[in-house]
């Protein structure tokens, strides 16, 4: 029991038990411990852009050779567009197996509109954000905005062009390395103190979410938030554990291996707030850090496979509750839109409202007016993205080191098995994997 108080995963569990009794007992104090949610989330979001730098910096400069990075992110590419249409096609086949909307019989006339405004405006900003435009807005204006804006594609970009650089240099460059090496440790070292904190903002959160919504929040947030729940977990256990089992892994060991940083996404509804821990520990399972930094980065934003699911189950939900029949050009259209849409999810404040209103105003026979329907659930849905975002993007990094001889499997297998020490037991190895070309 004394070591499972000590250790992280512990004592974010003992506050999440604490939140909620904090939440029901006193719901208005329960209402004003949101800041130290979004306190902790802002600390780590603080963090995160020097850990991507760092990491995919060192990481591009030990793989040696660019074109293995290239082939790194085009085989990470192609794997996001294969699962995420795959995801997409589930939210389909879910709406239209189980009904969620049918019987609602809504018209939408009634519906007030008042509470979207904000949010169907960023949606038309989204929307009529071409290719073109999306580029533009992953190039930073000065290296430095790059990491002010905290926009982790314009961090990555900077990141491979300056890794790449000192990748051609040689070894001129090695002094430099051995700094970003040293600020590697050192803003590692700085997260572990932030993550620390992970169960204070853990109470903070629930606290705050059972105080305003009641615990009955908790039990029963309705057919279509019970639906997704059950699509989420049909996709990482079905979906994604088929895809790890053949890659040699098992998936119910690597949920049990990032069961610290789940619990947190569970509380805070955010993947970001795990970011910098999730690097790390996929890095001292034996993945290269060029393959870690690389993936899991561009998967925060190119490979959204719970919130894929989200934007067609909800798309079909709304379709039904108005009663709006959906012919199979519109189903094609929905999937086409959505592929695209999804792309420019992460950053979006409201992300997901603001999506599948850009995605509804692309699909004429859908009122986007309905998005009022999923609103008031919107945060609790937002629980089961972030868990299925972070497992996809978890996946993806282990299969593509797999794809490219990039993993130490006795050392990954010994990790999930429970052979080894926790990471924070054992520093050292976290930032520099055997097997890399150049000196750390």
């Amino acid at each position: 029991m004394r070591r499972f108080f000590k250790s992280l995963f512990g004592q974010v569990l003992v506050a999440l038990v604490i939140g909620i009794a904090v939440g029901v007992l006193f719901p208005k104090f329960g209402e004003s411990l949101k800041p130290l949610g979004d306190g902790f989330i802002k600390l780590v979001k603080m963090i995160i852009p020097m850990i991507v730098f760092c990491v995919v910096v060192h990481g591009i400069y030990g793989a040696g050779e660019l074109k293995k990075v290239g082939r790194v992110g085009l085989k990470a590419l192609i794997y996001f567009e294969v699962v995420t249409t795959i995801a997409l096609v589930l939210g389909l086949l879910l709406a239209f197996v189980f009904h969620p909307g049918v019987g609602m019989n809504i018209d939408a006339s009634t519906l007030d509109a008042k509470a979207l405004s904000s949010y169907v405006e960023t949606a038309k900003q989204v929307k009529g954000a071409g290719f073109a435009d999306f580029v533009m807005q992953i190039i930073p204006n000065t290296v430095v905005s790059a990491f002010t804006s905290g926009d982790v594609l314009q961090v990555l970009l900077f990141s491979i062009i300056f890794g790449s650089a000192l990748s051609l240099i040689g070894e001129k460059a090695a002094p430099i390395v051995t700094i970003v090496h040293s600020m590697s440790e050192a803003f590692f070292k700085c997260m572990s103190f932030i993550i620390r904190l992970a169960p204070l903002g853990v109470f903070g959160a629930i606290a705050f979410t059972v105080g305003k919504y009641g615990v009955s929040s908790l039990q029963q947030l309705g057919f279509l938030v019970l639906l997704y729940f059950f699509a989420v977990v049909i996709f990482v256990f079905a979906i994604l554990g088929t895809i790890l089992r053949l890659a040699g892994f098992s998936i119910f060991k690597l949920i049990k291996y990032l069961r610290a940083e789940l619990l947190v996404v569970l509380a805070t509804a955010s993947s970001d707030s795990v970011l910098p821990q999730i690097m790390r520990k996929l890095e001292y399972m034996g993945i290269k850090g060029s393959t870690v930094g690389l993936v899991i980065p561009t998967g925060y934003s190119f490979n959204l496979d719970a919130f894929s699911i989200y934007l067609t189950l909800a798309a079909v939900f709304i379709a039904q509750a108005t009663n709006t029949p959906l012919a199979i050009t519109d189903l094609l259209a929905i999937l086409a839109v959505a592929l695209i849409t999804s792309k420019g999810a992460h950053g979006v404040p409201g992300s997901a409202i603001v999506i599948l209103a850009a995605t509804l105003s692309a699909i004429p026979a859908i009122p986007v007016v309905g998005l009022v329907l999923v609103l008031s659930i919107d945060w609790f849905m937002g629980i089961a993205r972030a868990l299925g975002n972070l497992l996809g993007n978890c996946v993806a990094t282990v299969v593509v080191a797999v794809w490219e001889k990039d993993i130490d499997r006795a050392r990954a297998h010994a990790v999930l098995n429970g052979a080894r020490p926790p990471v924070e037991d054992d520093l050292p190895d976290v930032l520099h994997i055997p097997g890399d070309s150049r000196p750390a």
